[in-house]
């Protein structure tokens, strides 16, 4: 796959509403620059979190050393190490000290999948049961991007990680569902999918 700097996401894109960034972020591709190799995946499932009325989200309480990046304002990437051993990365949005960004939940491969074999599982190859869940999963796709706490703060409109625009998804190919894995604010419908798209991480 070649990209094309046109297609990058602009920073006006990041600046709107969380909901609507979400929504429009699936079926778009995410990509990597990792060792000189592009890692690409198209996105099927986030997580929308607003930290002003959302208990479930970190900037809930307030801007911290941990989770500043998320009140600098749309077009950062947000990277939290979770349960001592997972790294989650998010698409901040909107204007500066909103405190809201978009949980990366899962992506389907699609170029670089032997380095993303490799940051996996430690092998080039991948069969179809791993391919299907190579980055079904935030901590997954964090892994096989090989992203880590290197990569909080990144300018998603730079050169090292970007997001390539592509058409946007009939409202009819968008489920929205309850979030995964949280205690507080548990009956948002903010989980965002692809319909009948086999990488996402649950349906």
């Amino acid at each position: 796959m070649k990209f094309s700097i046109q297609k990058k996401l602009p920073l006006k894109f990041y600046k709107g509403d969380v909901h609507t960034v979400a929504k429009e972020l699936l079926g778009k591709y995410i990509v990597k620059k990792n060792n000189g190799v592009y890692l690409c995946g198209r996105i099927v499932e986030v997580e929308a979190y607003d930290g002003k009325i959302d208990q479930a989200a970190h900037s809930f309480r307030g801007k911290t050393k941990r989770n500043q990046v998320m009140f600098e304002g749309g077009g950062k990437l947000y990277v939290y190490f979770t349960y001592g051993m997972h790294f989650c990365a998010n698409v901040v949005t909107g204007n500066i000290n909103d405190g809201k960004a978009i949980l990366i939940r899962a992506v389907e491969p699609v170029d670089g999948i032997d380095q993303m074999a490799v940051n996996r599982f430690g092998k080039k190859t991948a069969n179809e049961n791993e391919l299907k869940n190579l980055c079904s999963g935030p901590a997954k796709f964090c892994k096989a991007f090989n992203i880590d706490r290197n990569d909080n703060g990144t300018d998603l409109t730079g050169d090292y990680i970007f997001i390539i625009n592509d058409s946007r998804l009939k409202p009819e190919c968008i489920v929205s569902a309850r979030r995964i894995g949280i205690k507080k604010s548990v009956d948002l419908q903010w989980r965002y999918y692809i319909k009948e798209n086999k990488f996402v991480s649950k349906k």
